[in-house]
């Protein structure tokens, strides 16, 4: 087995789990860098989760352990930190109280918990390591040219190749430990003696490189040999290099020619250390076989340029260069505390097809990013060009209209030694497609292969109902989203954009926590945010902000809330809200201050984005009655935060602030229905359902008036839209769960499972294997009809697992402690199969309908609780396993409430039946 113990959140530590009474203590991870290697806080977190085969399993107490060698730990002797034993039902998230950690400091920890049913053993030791704290750890020096070659060209389709670095050193003694640092802007790959260190690729994650600068951290001790070794690295661009700013310089955000900062430090078992670090006596050359590399255009390789042996000791770099010393970024250099990209999974072709005498189309059955891996054999020079897209045109050929300038395409230049396998590392790709040209003899799909590249989150939901549109919708979202994680949540993985919009996640990010563990991306994201923010308070639509895009709106830079609001209630982190409580603070005042006109917030950038558009070759709507006012939706956002501040405001003890919010609340619900709301015709403005959602799921309504203002939205969908969809970005992240609340989730499964124009099932049905970015995004002008976006997807994966499987985290007892499984049961569906890896465990939730029996399976984690409501008039046509439910063991009769019997339960498997179930109403 695996142990559970997750400082803070980040990279695995398998260590041994252990049983007493038939209770396992899973401890899984430690906030920690790659290869449990260089924690950048001095707080960490731990957190562990309890199984057994018991029911209503419960810790009441624990102890950690934290101490400086494993003989200290297993003597018990915490000289870092010992909690003792703290009577706390707590498992997620403990903060350490122990010694203020210092850089480098090897920290072996261990936890022991008594639960209601006994004691249980200590887990079996787990590790971290802190990194370089301090700026004056930093030896290294940042070395790189700032220049271009012959070869290249500096221009809007930059042409700039790969800069190549060595240095070799000697060891005598025996090492004990070497760590090695490193920060190579934009993209780098580290090699010690040849071999490349490391799974991770296109690292390290993007950021503002003038504000935050991120390095890795590994653990090279068995890479080290005594005598001579060598320590290279390659840097590619990145978003460090991307020169489409000299096409608009207004636009983009410029960081100079790459660079990089190494430190590699060796303890010796006599007690000396060693560091090597980038100074002016390592060596370079660009003159090597990365031609070029550009996230948009491709990479150029040219195997007749390769440096046989150049990241190996004894190579001769007699004709390299000397390293130029140069300016630093400009950021703080932080450790990566969030997952870097991997290659996650490898797709082989469905099939390959000749176009013309030497051009093929290979289909990979599948839309997602990465690259293509190649096997090829020909003559020396020889060059295959592959060409990506998500879709094709009527004749056979490539559609790649809507990938606007981005030439995405690769090249490889043959060395003529045999069989040649290849694939880039500085570049990634959007596509299902690849046009390949100049392929020496016929293809084959046996000589290719997808890999898919994306940040190394786990996935953590499954979902699986008796409707196929419905499954397909969850397939296409779940590679959507990992298409688009790049180190940041980027909008599209393949046309000349690829940017950190704010609006896409505000919701998104919600949803997209059922499917990945998305805490760590996310809390690096607001790290981005608040980078972004300038001095006077506003927020970008963009962050990173590679684009200077600050167009001053509440729907796009609220997403600064939501997500640290998300954080909180999914994952029990309220760390990234006492980070940036001053900030969004800073932001609201300045929105207040200059566009708050009598409580009525007046600007607004997008209004409802992409609403479906009256005719299809369109991308926006023009039809005004489709068209939410823009001040409707900026002032219904602002009281939304408004009130979500009161809350930061109690979490990160900044009470006083409390009641300045709530009045401005006050008034500015006051103003909103004054100037948008008809009495008399129950409806917002000119009655989308954006505006009306809007209100009602931010409880700005007047009293006793929600069904009137909800029976309105339910007649548009219904009559006037045909039970289509009718909202764009905006709406849509409300709309399912709150047709839901209203007990019309009858009409939330038509919206879902439609497969006309304009649904989620009409991009399946058309062949979408992801979401795309329009409604309308196999007809409309190429301009803007990405097939892989994930913003429409509102809140349609949270109603999927929170209402139509039931697993919703109670917002009072945060990160699933307890469960509130109330599952719409009176859809048109046979059954769902649900699952989802919680911060406590797994919670299921598989429900059948069949025979006039309802047959419903729940998993509750341990050390949490559910309130589960199950169709009956009475708790005696309830069983569980065959028994009645007063004698169940673990299950306690709560109430009935509208037709539902309403039990708590503690942990374990439960099975509940109804024998006679006649579920009546929506």
């Amino acid at each position: 087995m695996k142990s559970f113990c997750y400082i803070l959140l980040l990279l695995f530590v398998s260590t041994q789990s252990l049983a007493l009474n038939d209770v396992t203590i899973d401890n899984l991870r430690c906030e920690m860098l790659v290869n449990p290697k260089g924690i950048d806080v001095t707080q960490p977190r731990f957190s562990w989760q309890m199984n057994g085969q018991q029911r209503a399993l419960k810790q009441i107490a624990y102890q950690i352990i934290v101490a400086s060698s494993p003989k200290k730990l297993s003597n018990n002797e915490g000289d870092v930190w010992n909690s003792g034993k703290v009577l706390s039902d707590q498992s997620v998230l403990v903060e350490f109280n122990g010694k203020t950690l210092t850089s480098r400091q090897e920290c072996f920890w261990k936890v022991k918990v008594w639960t209601n049913k006994g004691e249980n053993e200590w887990t079996q030791p787990a590790l971290f390591t802190t990194g370089l704290l301090k700026a004056s750890d930093w030896k290294a020096k940042w070395i790189g040219l700032d220049k271009a070659f012959a070869w290249d060209s500096v221009s809007q389709f930059a042409r700039l190749s790969a800069r190549y670095f060595r240095k070799e050193l000697s060891t005598s003694k025996t090492i004990k430990r070497a760590t090695v640092y490193i920060s190579g802007l934009g993209l780098y790959e580290l090699y010690i003696n040849g071999q490349k260190i490391g799974d991770q690729v296109l690292a390290p994650a993007p950021t503002d490189y003038s504000k935050t600068i991120l390095y890795n951290t590994f653990d090279v001790t068995q890479n080290l040999k005594a005598g001579k070794n060598a320590i290279a690295a390659v840097l590619g661009n990145g978003r460090f290099f991307t020169m489409r700013q000299n096409y608009k310089p207004q636009k983009w955000h410029n960081f100079g020619f790459p660079k990089m900062m190494l430190q590699l430090e060796v303890e010796y078992t006599d007690g000396s250390k060693q560091i090597i670090s980038s100074d002016a006596t390592w060596k370079v050359t660009a003159d090597g076989p990365i031609r070029t590399n550009n996230e948009y255009d491709g990479e150029e390789y040219d195997a007749t340029k390769e440096l046989h042996g150049w990241n190996e000791a004894g190579y001769d770099d007699s004709q390299w260069l000397p390293v130029q010393l140069v300016k630093s970024p400009g950021g703080i250099v932080k450790a990566q505390m969030n997952e870097s990209m991997k290659v996650m999974q490898r797709i082989q072709p469905v099939s390959i097809k000749p176009v013309s005498s030497e051009k093929y189309i290979l289909d990979m059955g599948q839309n997602m990013a990465g690259w293509i891996k190649m096997q090829v054999q020909g003559n020396k020079g020889h060059k295959v060009r592959l060409r990506f897209a998500e879709s094709l045109q009527p004749n056979g050929e490539l559609y790649t209209a809507n990938l606007r300038d981005a030439r995405v395409t690769d090249i490889y230049t043959l060395k003529g030694e045999g069989k040649e396998t290849w694939r880039p590392v500085f570049v990634y790709h959007g596509f299902r497609y690849v046009e390949v040209t100049g392929y020496p003899g016929t293809p084959s799909i046996n000589d290719f292969e997808a890999e898919v590249v994306y940040d190394d989150i786990p996935g953590i939901g499954s979902l699986q109902t008796s409707n196929e549109i419905i499954n397909q919708i969850h397939r296409n979202a779940y590679w959507g989203i990992n298409s688009n994680y790049k180190g940041m949540p980027i909008d599209c993985p393949q046309r000349n954009e690829r940017q950190p919009w704010l609006g896409d996640r505000t919701m998104g990010a919600y949803g997209e926590s059922f499917l990945f563990d998305n805490s760590k991306l996310y809390a690096k994201w607001l790290n981005d945010i608040h980078d972004a923010q300038r001095a006077e308070g506003n927020i970008p639509d963009v962050a990173p902000n590679f684009w200077y895009y600050y167009k001053d709106n509440m729907t796009w830079p609220g997403a600064y809330l939501t997500i640290a609001n998300m954080l909180y209630q999914q994952f029990g982190d309220k760390r990234p809200i006492i980070t940036h409580y001053a900030s969004m603070k800073k932001w609201l005042n300045y929105m207040r201050s200059k566009y708050l006109k009598d409580y009525i917030m007046t600007k607004d950038s997008y209004g409802d984005w992409c609403v479906p558009p009256e005719s299809p070759e369109l991308i926006h709507s023009k039809d005004s009655s489709r068209i939410t006012d823009p001040k409707v939706i900026a002032t219904a956002y602002y009281y939304y935060f408004l009130n979500m501040m009161q809350k930061f405001a109690t979490i990160s003890n900044n009470k006083a602030d409390i009641n300045g919010f709530a009045a401005d609340a006050a008034k500015v619900k006051q103003s909103f229905n004054k100037k948008f709301y008809n009495s008399v015709k129950g409806q917002y403005s000119n009655n989308t359902v954006t505006a009306n959602i809007l209100a009602l799921a931010f409880n700005m309504v007047p009293g006793g008036d929600n069904e009137k203002v909800f029976k309105n939205i339910a007649d548009k969908i219904l009559s006037e839209n045909k039970g289509h969809i009718s909202t764009g970005v905006i709406g849509t992240q409300w709309l399912m769960r709150w047709l839901t609340k209203y007990n019309r989730a009858d009409i939330a499964f038509k919206l879902a499972s439609n497969d006309s124009y304009p649904s989620w099932g009409y991009m399946a049905k058309n062949g979408a294997t992801t979401i795309w970015e329009l409604w309308n995004g196999n007809t409309a002008d190429p301009k803007m009809n990405s097939q892989n976006h994930v913003m429409l997807l509102g809140d349609l994966l949270i109603w999927l697992y929170e209402d139509l499987a039931g697993i919703h985290s109670d917002p009072k007892e945060i990160a699933f402690k307890k469960v509130i499984m109330k599952p719409s049961l009176g859809v048109d569906l046979n059954y769902v199969n649900a699952s989802y890896q919680s911060p406590y465990g797994t919670i299921r939730s598989q429900w059948k309908k069949e025979n006039g029996q309802l047959n419903w399976n729940v998993s509750v984690p341990g050390n949490a609780t559910a309130v589960v409501y199950i169709p009956a008039k009475e708790n005696i046509e309830v069983k569980e396993n065959g028994k009645a439910i007063t004698s169940s063991e673990g299950v306690k009769f709560l109430r009935i409430e509208n037709g539902n019997v309403v039990l708590e339960v503690g942990s374990g498997d439960y099975s509940f039946n109804v024998a006679d179930f006649r579920l009546t109403g929506k």
